[in-house]
């Protein structure tokens, strides 16, 4: 039975990726002007789950400051040479690029969308392990731990999903790559129901390396991207959509 319950809360949290369903009743073009509002609420959500729920579930953890430290730093700079290499794969040389091509490409860093669905991946596995391990525990606690990471996915889905979108993807290919990364937690409680609870030793170092990469593209990719937008009205929109999304996630606390 507990195959059967593991399997079935997993199966849950990964629907919670259809979450930007709600956005198929807005125009184009509606929806590319709010977008910026969604990339806020991603900064805030990005840099609040690293801040108040990874890092410090890392240290409670006992693996030590320097150790978490350094994988953080580890996450940041596996993500910063994945972006690199995705970088060079798209331009196959920097003299390809004309200026004009230049001003005709969108603002979105053409490697944002496969960084977000990299760090969504990871960070679906880590959910999956501990998915898995509660329901080791026991029954209750399996499912409480399981609606704590469905309401803990909405805000993180919906972000990711106004990313891609940002990224320049299209509505349905930026739901089906949120729902495909989204089954990477069926790979975390697969895991746990093979090899045991000795498989959640794993998820403080997972989790810290989540961290990182959040850290990495919600600083490096997505704050650059409001700094252009100008105009005061839209920065104040932008700083109470940050500040939203890291109240959400701290607001999360309270469920754990």
């Amino acid at each position: 039975m507990m195959w059967v319950y593991s399997l079935g809360a997993v199966a849950i949290v990964s629907l919670v990726a259809f979450a930007g369903l709600f956005t198929l009743a807005l125009r184009v073009e509606t929806l590319r002007r709010c977008i910026f509002v969604l990339v806020g609420l991603a900064i805030g959500a990005l840099f609040g789950d690293a801040l108040i729920h990874l890092i410090p579930e890392a240290l409670k953890s006992g693996l030590g400051e320097v150790t978490v430290g350094v994988l953080v730093m580890s996450g940041i700079l596996a993500f910063f040479i994945l972006e690199k290499f995705l970088s060079w794969h798209h331009t196959h040389g920097e003299h390809e690029e004309t200026t004009e091509s230049i001003a005709e490409h969108d603002h979105a860093p053409k490697t944002l969308a496969p960084l977000v669905l990299a760090a969504d991946f990871i960070h679906n596995s880590v959910d999956g392990i501990i998915i898995g391990a509660s329901f080791l525990v026991s029954v209750p606690v399996g499912i409480a731990t399981t609606v704590a990471v469905v309401l803990h996915e909405i805000p993180q889905e919906v972000a990711d999903f106004g990313l891609l979108i940002h990224a320049g993807w299209s509505r349905g290919r930026a739901l089906l790559w949120n729902f495909l990364t989204a089954l990477s937690a069926f790979i975390g409680v697969l895991f746990v129901l093979l090899f045991g609870s000795s498989i959640e030793q794993l998820v403080p170092v997972a989790a810290s390396i989540t961290a990182g990469a959040f850290l990495y593209i919600a600083g490096t990719d997505l704050v650059p991207e409001l700094q252009r937008t100008p105009g005061f009205k839209k920065s104040l929109i932008q700083i109470l959509s940050i500040a939203l999304g890291f109240f959400v996630m701290v607001l999360l606390t309270f469920l754990e």
